[in-house]
Order: structure tokens, then C-alpha cells, then sequence
């Protein structure tokens, strides 16, 4: 029997860690009609508490990288994978805003930064050879999105057919797969090339680090196109089914939606992360960022039915998560590979700032207007400045461009 490469077992553990993290996630916004209507809360109640996971996943994330990368990821794994079980389980008697903000906004904030790309990609990037890294990472980004195509319509179908309390407890069985799953990696990370070794605390070398990176334009602009890339995928992914529901349309078509998001970014994904390696990944940023506010655009003036949805998620499904292979390789290609893990969640935490705002907004601004309309004009916008700003990025190394800033 042929034994399988160790670059092969690799990719397939990271695979299958970020495709049940981001898996099960993306799946929340089903919740929202449920529980608002069991407990009497108004959308921005729970728009608060999912918005509060994404900041307190970006703000923790540089300390679950920086600590993966000194120590490896084994034991990031195994806090994340029990903090998701219980998160979820808590949810289930979160019966107030606050409960709800404890379990799923804290705990499964907390999981989320312990088990998803800045981890997985401290990794990759060290045991990888620099001519496979970008298709790695985009392998890994793509197996994310196979979660979301694998576990949306599951989620919505154990809502519909045996309850949304039910439906948490079972998706917290499935988190709890992600604690065998952090064996190999560890083992990964332990037979890689070594680096060279990082002196002081962990928090001190989160400062150098950080001081260092932020002094380099490049470094800032690529910060700011992810807010935006965090702003308009959040707002999308929670926010769709209800917008689709109030304009009509049945539940089956936000499923569907979503889980068409999820299975065209596997290709968009796994497209930029080989694209990555052959053109320069700022242009190619620019461009997906542009492309987004093309996508919506064309969404908001056309005739509303399933067909355009489908149309819809198709298209903004290839440009989901491109920008993440992409906004790492360029992380590596200005700083090298030793501080990837604390680089990438510094830049992520830009990421779900964007993320608490585009879902926050979006229950905040249909509660006090009946309507989403603004905030989908904001996705616009934002996105042309993205474009804008990924445009100058450079990814000459540090060490050789001297004084960037």
C-alpha cells in the first residue's frame, strides 16, 4: 500500500482544521431568525454578538500566531478546538444579548483564532518549498471553502428539521474533530527546516515585529484592503438569508446561496493561490477587490429572483476568500516566513474590524431603516478603495528595500 507524502498528510490535516472552523461559522447567519424570534431580540442583538466573535478573533489572533510560531501549533490546536465545542454548546442557553455575546461572541472568537489561517499557515510556510508555498496556502484557503459548501446546507437542514438547539449541539461534536487533527501538525511543524530563533518574550517580539512591519507603506496598505475584504464577506454571509427572506424569497435560496458561495471559492481560492505564484499579488488583490463592487453592483440592479442569486453567489463566491493565499504571500515575500503566524493576524485583526462593522452595520442600519441599502452602498465603496489601495503594495523584502516607509 502506497504511504502518503508527508507534504500530502500535511495539507490535508490544515485542510480539514480551516475547512471545520470556517465550515461551521459560515453558517451562523441561519441562526439569526430563530433565535431573535425565540428570545424577542432584534436583529442588531445578534448581529452584535457575531460581530463581537470577529473582533475578538482579530484581536486575539496576532497572540495565537506569535505563539504558534515560537512553540508550534499543537497546543494553539487543542485550546481552539475545545473552546469551539463549548462555545457552541453554550449557546444554546444563551437566553440574553450578553449570554450570547459571552458564548458566541468570546468563546467561539477565541476558537476562531486559535484554529483557522494564521495558525495553520506558520506551518505551511516553513515546511513547504517557496516554489509550492502560494499553492499550498491556496489549498488550504480552498479546503475553507469546501467547509462552507459542505457545511451550510447541513446546518440549515438540522435547523429545519430538528431545531436550532439540536442543531449546536451536533455542530459542537463535529468542532470537537478538530482536537485529533492538531497531532499532525504539531509533527509538521516539529520536522520542518528550522529558522533562525526568536529572542525575548513572546510580547516583545510581537512589538519589534509589529513596529518594524508598520513602518513599511506596503504593510499598512495591505491592512487596509483587508478591512475592507473583512467588511463585505461578513455583511454577505450573515445578513444574505435575511435580506433574500424579507424580498420574498425562500429559505431554500439563501441555502443555496451560501453554499454556492462556499464550492465557487474553492476554485477562486485555489486560482489566486497559483496565480499568486506567477504575477504580483497586490495587482492581483486590486483587481479581486474591484471586481467585488462589480458583483454587487450588477446584484443590486437586477431583478431579484433565484436565478440572479445563483448568478450572484456564484460570482462573489470565486472572489470570497482569494484575497487570503494572496494577503499572506505577500506577508512572506516583505518579512520572510518566522513571524508569518503574528504578521498575518495582525493584519487579520484589520480583517474583522471590517468584520464587526459589516455585520454590526447591517443589523444596526436595517433596524433603524427597514432596509440594507446603505450598507450595501458602503460594500461598494469600500471595495473601489481597496482596489485603490492594494495597487502600490510592493513585495520587495524588507531587508533589501531599505527604508520603504
Amino acid at each position: 500500500m502506497r504511504t502518503l507524502s508527508p507534504l500530502t498528510l500535511l495539507l490535508l490535516a490544515a485542510g480539514a482544521i480551516v475547512s471545520i472552523s470556517m465550515g461551521v461559522r459560515h453558517g451562523f447567519g441561519f441562526f439569526l431568525p430563530p433565535m431573535t424570534q425565540a428570545f424577542g431580540w432584534t436583529r442588531e442583538t445578534f448581529a452584535l454578538a457575531l460581530g463581537l466573535q470577529n473582533l475578538v478573533w482579530g484581536a486575539t489572533q496576532p497572540f495565537a500566531g506569535a505563539f504558534a510560531d515560537r512553540h508550534g501549533p499543537g497546543k494553539v490546536l487543542l485550546a481552539g478546538g475545545l473552546l469551539y465545542v463549548l462555545g457552541l454548546v453554550l449557546m444554546t442557553v444563551s437566553s440574553t444579548g450578553w449570554l450570547l455575546s459571552g458564548s458566541a461572541g468570546l468563546l467561539l472568537g477565541l476558537a476562531l483564532s486559535c484554529t483557522t489561517y494564521s495558525v495553520v499557515f506558520c506551518v505551511i510556510v516553513r515546511a513547504v518549498p517557496d516554489a509550492l508555498r502560494s499553492s499550498a496556502m491556496g489549498i488550504t484557503a480552498a479546503a475553507g471553502s469546501f467547509g462552507q459548501f459542505m457545511m451550510v446546507p447541513i446546518e440549515r437542514g438540522l435547523i429545519d428539521s430538528l431545531g436550532w438547539v439540536p442543531a449546536l449541539l451536533i455542530l459542537a461534536g463535529m468542532a470537537a474533530a478538530l482536537l485529533p487533527l492538531a497531532a499532525p501538525m504539531a509533527r509538521a511543524y516539529r520536522n520542518a527546516p528550522p529558522v533562525p530563533a526568536a529572542t525575548g518574550s513572546i510580547w516583545q517580539g510581537m512589538v519589534a515585529s509589529f513596529a518594524q512591519a508598520w513602518q513599511q507603506r506596503s504593510f499598512r496598505l495591505l491592512m487596509a484592503g483587508y478591512f475592507v475584504c473583512g467588511f463585505q464577506v461578513v455583511f454577505i454571509g450573515v445578513h444574505l438569508p435575511a435580506y433574500l427572506r424579507d424580498h420574498g424569497l425562500a429559505g431554500g435560496v439563501a441555502s443555496m446561496a451560501l453554499a454556492l458561495i462556499g464550492l465557487f471559492n474553492i476554485g477562486g481560492t485555489y486560482t489566486a493561490g497559483k496565480l499568486g505564484g506567477r504575477y504580483p499579488k497586490p495587482y492581483l488583490l486590486a483587481g479581486i477587490y474591484f471586481a467585488r463592487s462589480v458583483v454587487i453592483v450588477a446584484f443590486l440592479l437586477a431583478p431579484l429572483s433565484s436565478v440572479s442569486v445563483g448568478l450572484f453567489a456564484a460570482a462573489i463566491g470565486f472572489l470570497w476568500l482569494s484575497t487570503v493565499p494572496l494577503t499572506n504571500g505577500v506577508i512572506v515575500s516583505l518579512f520572510g516566513v518566522r513571524n508569518l503566524g503574528m504578521l498575518s493576524g495582525a493584519v487579520f485583526f484589520s480583517h474583522q474590524v471590517g468584520s464587526f462593522l459589516g455585520v454590526w452595520l447591517g443589523g444596526l442600519i436595517y433596524d433603524r431603516t427597514g432596509s440594507y441599502d446603505i450598507v450595501w452602498g458602503m460594500a461598494i465603496a469600500l471595495g473601489l478603495m481597496a482596489a485603490a489601495a492594494n495597487l502600490p503594495v510592493k513585495e520587495v523584502p524588507v531587508a533589501a528595500a531599505g527604508a520603504q516607509a
